[in-house]
């Protein structure tokens, strides 16, 4: 195995992971058939994001099958040829769509292989490359069937879910149901299929390194071979979020700790790989829109309480992320939300694992 994929010791992963046998499940039926009360969920929910930054959901609505297809037409994309794939390659000009199989989480390579695109492709205001910074690519039909059409289903079916989610943590902020629906009116959501091959050394290296997601909220599918860590707030552990059939793991992103001034806070994960299977999932992220400027919301601030963050444009804050992680130099440029946070506040994770 090539050293570029080799993490310091104590990046690796320890064996065995901790179950993590307590992350909520939330079955959000009773909202979908309005049988059952919007606020109680939205404290469950409050009470899951407070002590996990992460939880599982239930009775969703999303058809079976559509995501079955989605992992089907995935399956088949990672299994076309390496000249095939490298068609759609990210590159420098277009840095937030396509294929891609070398990234890198602080300087050391993931071992996976991925593809995005934007499921409505987004109008880049105020960027001189945006013409082409948005521009999905896509395969020909004939070489991958219903490939698109598969993927954008599911990307459907995922927007309706996000803003029903959208919805619950808007209600356990205390605020108006419909309160952040509006930054979302022209999103930057971003649909991914994830494809960890098996690895020869697995205790080596990780198929995606720790991190925090840098939007609002994501929603997961994940196949039965598992493989997600969540870092435990109350001792730093890493726990393992195992597979629960016919559900989604949805995680808060920095965006949404930004908006309730660090009401709620996101939460450092990773994937790991193995030596017998290939794995596979299905990361969502929801994004707003281009223009939008992520700040704590003026109903969350007060004089007890003032603001956390200095404001930042999020399509900027974005392409320049996403820039800088195709040229590894994420850590140079301002691309982490922790570079807005105001002093002399310190976030509770920062105090926990120092």
């Amino acid at each position: 195995m090539d050293d570029v994929f080799v993490q310091p010791p104590e990046k690796r992963p320890k064996v065995p992971v901790v179950e993590a046998t307590t992350i909520p499940v939330i079955d959000l039926s009773p909202l979908r058939t309005k049988t059952g009360s919007p606020d109680v969920l939205a404290s469950k929910l409050r009470e899951a994001i407070q002590d996990w930054g992460f939880f599982v959901v239930t009775g969703h609505g999303v058809p079976k099958e559509t995501v079955a297809r989605a992992v089907q037409g995935s399956r088949a994309f990672f299994a076309l040829s390496a000249e095939e794939k490298e068609a759609v390659r990210r590159t420098e000009e277009s840095p937030m769509v396509g294929y891609y199989d070398a990234e890198y989480n602080r300087n050391v390579r993931d071992w996976k292989e991925i593809f995005e695109f934007f499921p409505t492709e987004p109008r880049p205001v105020g960027a001189a490359d945006g013409a082409q910074l948005c521009k999905n690519k896509w395969l020909c039909d004939d070489d991958l069937p219903d490939f698109r059409d598969t993927l954008l289903e599911y990307a459907k079916a995922m927007e309706e879910l996000a803003f029903m989610l959208l919805e619950l943590i808007s209600r356990s902020l205390n605020l108006s149901p419909h309160r952040l629906h509006g930054f979302f009116t022209d999103q930057t959501t971003i649909l991914r299929i994830n494809h960890y091959p098996p690895c020869p050394k697995p205790n080596l290296t990780l198929g995606s390194g720790c991190h925090k997601d840098c939007g609002a909220l994501t929603i997961l599918y994940q196949d039965d071979v598992g493989g997600l860590d969540v870092r435990r707030r109350s001792d730093g552990e890493w726990v393992r979020v195992n597979p629960v059939r016919d559900s989604f793991v949805v995680n808060i992103g920095e965006i949404i700790q930004v908006w309730s001034n660090d009401k709620y806070e996101s939460v450092e994960h990773r994937a790991l790989v193995n030596s017998e299977k290939e794995r596979f999932s299905i990361p969502y992220f929801f994004n707003p829109s281009w223009s939008t400027v992520v700040e704590p919301l003026k109903e969350i601030v007060s004089k007890e309480d003032p603001s956390r963050y200095n404001g930042y444009k999020w399509g900027e804050f974005y392409s320049t992320r996403r820039k800088a992680i195709l040229r590894k130099q994420v850590g140079q440029i301002k691309t982490q939300t922790a570079q807005f946070k105001k002093q002399p506040h310190v976030q509770k994770s920062e105090l926990m694992f120092s």
